[in-house]
């Protein structure tokens, strides 16, 4: 598929970019086109970018609002908005995405717009996995659908957030998730009516694990696998897709080499809510 002002290729889930450098600001028009493929695709992977440095990447990010940055910062991060996560605790946080299913920022009163990713140091293994939540959402029986509906979950951080698990894309207007199954204290039924009802850990537990087998369904027929390629840069909508750290990506650097990544993300504007009325 070709663009006006660089090259497309779709893939599984989201999109390879060609033909366009990073390093430098393209055009306005062109940033622009980005930003609405980013909610097109879901997932933008940009191809051949060599090493992009932090501050450099930091300025990327800001093309698509204001950086929010929660996270220990590595001594080695080039920049305190970057997150630097390896399978070497020297290189890098580790563990970083291991802990289940997720989309990022969802302990925030509103989870981040977007996630970039760099990749610094390639691994023969250690893909990061990513799902469509509206896809995942359409393809729950009727009975889970009407039950999901009625559930908030509660984070286990800031003061224990509640978000509905399932509410309109701010942007895309299209079902997505409000989740994460390694950072949930409890859910909430029917949160803010007078039959509400919070969840005790074993019913917790359940509908994490009811979650996770979504996810995991069919061999993983949702899922997209990225295998990262020396000079990737990924801009994902992060509203619009779930994502879990492969265990490939902590086996040690003796076995599948190093792996450094560089992550940012761009503040959350829209707090997820259900439509009234």
């Amino acid at each position: 598929m070709e663009c006006k002002n660089y090259k497309i290729c779709p893939l599984k889930l989201g999109a390879e970019v060609f033909d366009i450098n990073l390093q430098n600001d393209p055009p306005p028009n062109v940033i622009e086109e980005i930003k609405s493929d980013v909610h097109k695709f879901r997932l933008l992977v940009f191809r051949d970018q060599g090493l992009i440095s932090g501050p450099r990447q930091v300025e990327i990010s800001k093309w698509f609002g204001e950086l929010d940055s929660t996270f220990y910062r590595h001594p080695k991060s080039p920049d305190p908005d970057v997150f630097r996560v390896s399978n070497d605790e020297k290189e890098g946080c580790t563990n970083v995405g291991r802990t289940g299913w997720h989309i990022d920022g969802s302990f925030q009163p509103a989870p981040f717009a977007y996630s970039i990713y760099h990749i610094i140091e390639t691994p023969k293994k250690g893909d990061t996995v990513f799902a469509p939540l509206n896809e995942l959402i359409l393809q729950l029986t009727e009975e889970k659908r009407s039950r999901w509906e009625m559930l908030w979950m509660v984070s286990d951080r800031r003061s224990n957030r509640i978000h509905p698990l399932i509410y309109s894309h701010p942007v895309t207007g299209l079902k997505t998730l409000c989740f994460h199954l390694g950072m949930t204290e409890s859910f909430a039924w029917n949160y803010g009516s007078e039959n509400q009802r919070f969840t005790d850990w074993k019913e917790t537990s359940e509908i994490l694990q009811e979650i996770h087998e979504e996810f995991v369904k069919d061999g993983g027929s949702l899922q997209y696998s990225h295998h990262w390629l020396p000079g990737d840069f990924i801009i994902s909508d992060n509203l619009a897709v779930g994502h879990e750290a492969s265990p490939e990506t902590q086996f040690s650097p003796n076995k599948v080499g190093l792996r450094v990544m560089h992550r940012t993300t761009v503040k959350g504007t829209t707090p997820p809510q259900k439509n009234r009325g």
